[in-house]
C-alpha cells in the first residue's frame, strides 16, 4: 500500500478528572495538574455538529484526554487508525487552520495475519471517501500509510502522535515494532505519544492479553513503548471505568457501543471499557 490519498478541509477560524479504579492504580504518580485548562478542546468537544458523537463523551472525555496529552491548536497531530473519525470531527476544527491532522494507518504488507491486512490496506481509501460527509473545517488533514514514500517529509516535524484503542490491534497482527519505530521517527525531538487503550486486570493471563479480546495489561502496553525509544511521562485515570471488570469471554466488544453478544441487558449498565490513559515522550 504505497499510495497517499490527501484531502485538504477549509480553513476556520478556530474556536478557540474521574474516579480511579481500585483495581488499577496509575503506574506513576501524576506529574501534571488534574486541573489543567482544557477549555479550548472543550469548545471544540461543544461544538453542534456532534450531536452523534456525544453520546460516547462521558466514556471518552475528549476534552479532558486532549488537555492531558498537551495538544495545542497549530500543532500537527498525527490520529493513529482515526477508523470512523470520532476524534477526527474533535481534532480538526481544534487544531485550527495553523495546524495538520494525519490519519496515519499502517503498512498493511507487515502483518502477521491476512485478513487484518486486508482491513488495513482498506483503511486511507475508506476514510478519504467518509471525510467528505462529516463537512469539517479547520486543519487540513491527510490519510496515509505509514509506509508511504510522501511520508518522509514530515519526519521529525509531528508535535503528538494518539493511539485510541488499537494498541492491541498493532500487537496481534505483529505490526507494533514497524508502526511504533515509525511514530517515534516521525515525531519532534519533543514531540510526545498518547495512548487510551482497553485495560485488562493486572495480573490478567497471557490468553486473554494477547490482543484477540481487545485488553492488555497496563505494564506491558508501557514496557512495549518504553522499549521502543520513549519515556512515560504520565499516567492518568482520566478513562478508568470501575464497572468493567475486564473479562468477557468474547472480549471488549461484549460491551458498549458494540454488544457483539446476547447479553446486552446485563453488559448495558457497565459502560464502555475500563482504559488506560499514558503519555510518553520520545528519548533522545
Amino acid at each position: 500500500m504505497k499510495t497517499m490519498l490527501t484531502a485538504m478541509i477549509a480553513p476556520l477560524a478556530l474556536v478557540a478528572m474521574p474516579a480511579m479504579a481500585d483495581h488499577h492504580a496509575a503506574l506513576h504518580p501524576m506529574a501534571s495538574d488534574p486541573a489543567m485548562d482544557n477549555a479550548a478542546p472543550q469548545s471544540a468537544v461543544q461544538d453542534a455538529g456532534r450531536t452523534a458523537d456525544a453520546v460516547r463523551d462521558i466514556w471518552r472525555h475528549p476534552a479532558e484526554t486532549l488537555a492531558f496529552f498537551q495538544v495545542k491548536p497549530g500543532m500537527t497531530v498525527i490520529d493513529y487508525m482515526p477508523a470512523g473519525g470520532w476524534y477526527t470531527r474533535v481534532l480538526v476544527p481544534y487544531l485550527g487552520a495553523q495546524g495538520r491532522y494525519i490519519g496515519l494507518t499502517p503498512d498493511a504488507a507487515r502483518s502477521d495475519d491476512a485478513r487484518s491486512a486486508q482491513y488495513f490496506a482498506g483503511l486511507p481509501g475508506k476514510f478519504a471517501q467518509e471525510l467528505p460527509k462529516w463537512n469539517l473545517a479547520g486543519a487540513p488533514v491527510m490519510t496515509v500509510a505509514s509506509d508511504a514514500p510522501d511520508l518522509a517529509a514530515y519526519e521529525g516535524r509531528v508535535d503528538r502522535a494518539l493511539i485510541f484503542r488499537e494498541m492491541h490491534n498493532l500487537f496481534r497482527s505483529g505490526l507494533i515494532n514497524n508502526e511504533l519505530t515509525r511514530i517515534r521517527a516521525l515525531l519532534t525531538d519533543e514531540g510526545m505519544l498518547g495512548i487510551v487503550q482497553h485495560r485488562a486486570g493486572p495480573s490478567a493471563p497471557a490468553s486473554y492479553t494477547e490482543g484477540s479480546k481487545g485488553y492488555l495489561r497496563q505494564k506491558d502496553v508501557v514496557a512495549l513503548v518504553e522499549a521502543h525509544g520513549f519515556d512515560l511521562v504520565d499516567s492518568s485515570e482520566i478513562n478508568a471505568n470501575p464497572r468493567d471488570t475486564a473479562n468477557h469471554p468474547a472480549g471488549v466488544w461484549e460491551l458498549s457501543p458494540n454488544f457483539s453478544t446476547k447479553r446486552n441487558a446485563e453488559l448495558e449498565p457497565i459502560g464502555e471499557s475500563d482504559r488506560m490513559t499514558l503519555l510518553f515522550r520520545k528519548r533522545s
